[in-house]
This record gives C-alpha cells, structure tokens and sequence, in this order.
C-alpha cells in the first residue's frame, strides 16, 4: 500500500545503520491517533488546540503575502496559504484520519461546514495516499466536518444538564491531558488532608479502559442527565459494596455528597475491594468532589443568566444585552464568592456574540462596548494574581507587569474576536442563526447548529444540502456535482451510507454528543453515527482557544 511507503523507507534506513542491506528490518505501526471516550464518541488529543480559524486569523494571512491577492474572507482561504505549521498539523490529522479509514477499510466521502473544515475535508478527499484505498474498501462512509466558531454559544453554555460536563469543569485537569480530570484519592486512605500528603497519593483519573464496571458507570453517567447520573453512581456503589460483603445501609431518595461518601468509606483499608473495585470508586469520588465544589454553584448561577439572556434577546438588541452583563464585572475587591471573575464574564461574552450573530455595528452598540472595555480592564488590573488564562492573553506573568496600556490592548484584540465570532455565520444560507426569537406565548430559544445540521441531514425528503459542502475526491465526483445542475443526478448526500461521521473541528462537550444521538433516534434511522472531535470541551477552555491560542502558528515540535 502507498501508505506504507514510508515505513518501508525507514526500515532501509535501518539496514543501512546497521551496515548491511542484506540484513533485515521490520517496522511495525499502528495509527494510534483516537481515544474512545465511548463507542460513539472518540477524540484525537494529539489535536486538542486544533481551532477553526477566524477573522483576525484572516488579516494575519494577508499581512504575510502583501505581493498577492487578498482573500476577502476566510471561505477564500485554501491550505497552501497558510503558514507551514499549520499545514502540517492539518496533513498530520488527514493523515491520522486516512490511516484509520485504511485501518477499517472504508471508503469516505468529505463533507464540510465552515471554512476550516472544508480546507480539512478538501485535504482528505484529495489525500493522494486514499486513491488506492478507495478503490478496494468493503464499507462507505458519510464524514462531515463541522466548524466550532460557527456555534460557540453551544460550547461555553451551562445548559447540558450533564454530569461529565460537570466534573470536569469542576476539578483540575490531569497533568498532560485536556480530556481528563485529577481526581482526589485521599480519602481512601488514612493519611492527613496536608500538601505532603497530596503529593504522595496519585490521583485518580476518569479514564478506565480495562474495568467493565467501571466503563459501563461511565457510559451511563455521559448520555444521562445530572440527577439520573449522580443516582446511577450510588447503585453501582451499592452493588460494588455488596459483591465484598462489605456493611452497607441502603437509603433511597435523595443522593448527598455525604452519602455517596459514606460508601465510598467502606471501601477503605481493604485493599482487595479497592483493587477490585478501583474504577468505580475513583469515578464516585470525581462525582462527590463536583457535587461539594463551589463551581457547582456557579454553575447553576451561569445557568440562570444564560436563560436571563435568551430572554433579553428576545426584548432587546446587543448594546442592552451588554448593558447588563456591565454591573457584573467587579475587581478583586467588590467581589463576593457569588460573583464572576473576568474568566467568566470571558465566558458570558463568547455566549452573547455567538448568539447574536452579524449585526449592524452602531454608535450605541460601540459606546455599550467602550463601557464593558473600561470595566474589563479594571477589573484585570486589580487582580493581585494572573490566572494562567490571563497571563496569556495579557502576555504578563506576574500583576505586577500588567500596566493599564497592556491590559487595553488586549481587551481591544478579545472584543475584534468576538465581532468576528458575529459574523462566523454570515456566509450561510441555512445554518445563519443559533437563537430563535420568542413571540407572546413563547420564550427565545437557543437553537443548537449541531442540532441544526444533523436534522437537515436526517430530513425525510433529502433536500440538496445547502450549507453542508460536498468535497470532490476526483474528476468523477466533480463531473456528478456539475452535471446535477442541469441533468436528474443525484447530488452526494451525507446520509446515502450506513456509517454518518461527524467530526467537530475544534471540541465537542458531552451534551452535545448526548442531542445528537437524541436527533438521530428521534428520526429512527438505520444510520450508524459516530461523532469525532479534538477534544471534550468545558466552557473555559473557548476564552484560552479562541485569546490566548495562536492558530496559525500551533506548537507542532519542531
């Protein structure tokens, strides 16, 4: 196979190392690229900064071709404009993409939403490595990439009442990873809570490929909502107890931390229960640490202002709507624990701009937007210590090196962003629009594009798809696209193969995995489907992604 050319140009390289051609060498490989987070759902963490680009990335692309032509949006862009780095990280995912599709022998065909996304579907259904593949592959296919800027409002809302989204916005990130959590061992043991001790117990984590019990608590904790979830851990906790004879008192109603907890004490100096039962515990104690953390609160909190939102739109437009996140940006000082920090007005911001999508840009709009700069601004300057998320943005790594120019500058760049972020749908015909206004009896809704998109696919007439790009592999495939415009041939449609891949471009949180199986039940389907993306996302991760991430220039190890 052609994809095998370079290992075969490896293991001569060996022969000639070990100074003898007539010897023999064999490379064995394995396109280890995804990580099953669940049977429909994998992630390719080597890609996890992977990020659709957007506007500014635009003005940054022509500054650095100033003898050629200007792209006059992102949709203009093809990969060979972009800077090297980031062309090798796209090849290096259509390659890891092609060798898995090689792996399972499968033929695709490329479908795109978004700019970015149709510079990766193009890439793959042109990969010069798949030709031979194509032609031999038992099984077809339907991939389709999807751009994140087109529907941020879905990644940093707090509306998946999901108990995954929850823990891993509520405890730290595993050392090296962004899909996984640290999650306290400590009280299974007997030492004392002290930062010795910390530092000798590893942490537990949610990964647990080689417990059954332990994969089937999270399999159900990540399709079913909080309340249903948190109960689903205590009878897994309770069945556990009982394998081990161990004394456990049965209690219905209500779950508590406490309870969850006095389970888990059971556990304790009983080395064979805990070996045999360490992945159920470790996720019960990631659940009873969400459920004490104070993010839980803020949780909730965010919730309320997101459902207070929905309805503003519905009554106001954007300069009012940011007239009353206003009041809500404190410093330091003015603070409460109830209140939000400027990472999380960050959050809300994205939510706002997202949802409203294009808008005419007015003088009120800009003085609304002067007034939130200010009190940003402020409110970052009094912070007595960075986070790692504002030394980023601000370039700063101490308070001390923030002065009132650096933190105006950089608030300036976030507020371009999200104009840019308005105008992500501005492209579209179908897809233009995540927010749905109210009337008299009902409220504005928030309207999910991931929903959106597979709900056109899943259509029962199969209209052409508008927004849902075909990518040609091929004189044959442009020849069938540009004939369907005059003559009765069938247009490629993302539903005409039993597997439908959707691949997220630059994260997905479990919520929405969770929608999108619920869209394609509802249609009762035939149609397999498996969502792909480069990360889980938790709402803090999109401020770091979208301020604080050079996309055109991504660390590839070089």
């Amino acid at each position: 196979m052609e994809s095998d050319r370079v290992f075969k140009q490896f293991e001569e390289k060996l022969c000639e190392w070990m100074g003898d051609m007539n010897y023999t060498a064999e490379v064995m490989h394995v396109p280890l690229f995804l990580a099953p987070v669940s049977p429909h759902l994998l992630i390719a963490p080597a890609f996890g900064s992977v990020f659709p680009l957007v506007s500014q990335d635009l003005d940054q692309i022509n500054t650095s071709r100033p003898d050629k032509k200007k792209f006059g949006s992102l949709a203009d862009v093809d990969l060979h404009s972009l800077p090297p780095e980031l062309q090798i990280e796209i090849k290096s995912l259509v390659s890891g993409l092609n060798s898995m599709f090689d792996f399972v022998h499968v033929r695709e065909e490329c479908f795109a939403v978004g700019p970015t996304s149709r510079i990766i579907a193009g890439e793959l259904a042109n990969h010069p490595q798949a030709k031979n593949r194509r032609k031999t592959a038992q099984h077809k296919a339907s991939v389709v990439f999807i751009d994140r800027t087109l529907d941020l409002t879905g990644a940093v809302g707090h509306h998946g009442d999901n108990l995954v989204e929850k823990i891993l916005s509520a405890l730290p990130e595993l050392s090296g990873h962004n899909n996984d959590v640290m999650v306290d061992m400590l009280e299974l043991t007997s030492l004392q809570k002290n930062e010795d001790s910390y530092k000798m117990i590893a942490p537990g984590h949610l990964a647990q490929p080689n417990d059954p019990a332990a994969q089937a608590l999270w399999e159900s904790i990540l399709n079913m909502k909080h309340k249903e979830a948190v109960m689903e851990v205590r009878r897994h906790l309770v069945e556990a107890a009982s394998k081990e004879n161990l004394p456990i008192k049965m209690s219905l109603g209500r779950v508590t931390p406490e309870q969850l907890s006095s389970y888990i004490h059971l556990f304790k100096n009983n080395f064979k229960a805990m070996q045999n039962h360490c992945g159920t515990l470790q996720l019960s104690l990631a659940t009873v640490q969400t459920l004490r953390s104070p993010q839980l609160t803020k949780w909730d909190s965010f919730l309320a202002f997101e459902r207070l939102l929905l309805q503003a739109f519905g009554d106001s437009d954007l300069p009012e709507v940011l007239k009353q996140i206003l009041p809500m940006i404190k410093s330091k000082r003015e603070r409460t624990d109830d209140d939000h920090s400027p990472e999380d007005l960050l959050v809300l911001l994205v939510y706002v701009y997202s949802l409203a999508g294009e808008v005419m840009l007015s003088k009120q709009l800009e003085e609304a937007e002067l007034e939130v700069k200010k009190a940003l601004v402020k409110a970052v300057c009094d912070e007595p210590e960075l986070s790692s998320l504002l030394q980023r943005i601000t370039g700063c790594l101490s308070s001390t090196e923030l002065t009132l120019d650096k933190a105006h500058i950089a608030v300036d760049k976030m507020f371009e962003i999200l104009r840019g972020i308005m105008k992500s749908r501005a492209h579209m015909k179908q897809f233009r629009a995540v927010y749905s206004p109210g009337d008299s009896v009902h409220q504005g809704t928030y309207r999910p594009l991931l929903k959106q998109v597979v709900e056109e696919i899943f259509h029962p007439d199969r209209p052409d798809p508008v927004d849902i790009v075909h990518m040609s592999a091929g004189l044959t495939d442009l020849l069938k696209t540009g004939f369907s415009m005059f003559m009765k041939v069938s247009r490629p449609h993302p539903s005409d193969h039993p597997l439908l891949i959707l691949f997220v471009v630059g994260g997905v949180t479990p919520s929405e995995v969770h929608l999108i199986k619920e869209v394609v039940s509802s249609h009762k389907s035939a149609l397999q489907i498996i969502v792909l993306s480069s990360r889980l996302l938790k709402p803090l991760d999109i401020p770091e992604l979208l301020f604080a991430t050079d996309r055109l220039h991504p660390d590839i190890g070089m």
